[in-house]
């Protein structure tokens, strides 16, 4: 094994699936991909005409915030695994099924900071593991390491 991507977005989920990845990465000795997905929503006012470019800033800037607070909190056990991170704008499940081409394993949580409360697994988690370019390993939020 020697490359593994994890989607994250800060979510109790997400944070288990990076622990889960950064343990099998220990023994592996594979690189860990974190990838945060962020998405610009377009919500037109009539009459107003957003900044755009100061949104994508906005997005990502708290983007990356969130992903480097995962990674602190995922990776305590593990200091000697480096976690590659990245934070982009796209359509989330297409994001990251793109770039999990080429990677041995894509690691999502069940569900994310998205929807509803009663799912068992979320869109994303869903449409990874019916599309993904390699295997996948979803993980719920209290997986035992």
């Amino acid at each position: 094994m020697k490359r593994i991507v994890v989607g994250v977005d800060g979510s109790e989920a997400s944070i288990a699936a990076l622990r889960w990845a950064i343990d099998l990465a220990a023994q592996t000795d594979a690189d860990v991909e974190a990838v945060h997905v962020f998405e610009i929503g377009l919500a037109w006012i009539d009459g107003y005409q957003p900044d755009i470019g100061r949104w994508i800033a906005e997005a990502s800037d708290a983007a990356g915030k969130t992903l480097e607070g995962t990674v602190a909190a995922a990776s305590a056990d593990h200091p000697e695994v480096h976690v590659a991170r990245l934070v982009t704008e796209g359509p989330t499940a297409r994001t990251l099924l793109a770039h999990a081409a080429g990677a041995d394993l894509l690691v999502v949580g069940t569900r994310g900071r998205g929807g509803l409360p009663g799912l068992l697994l979320g869109s994303v988690s869903t449409q990874c593991t019916h599309h993904a370019p390699c295997p996948v390993v979803v993980v719920p939020p209290r997986a035992a390491t």
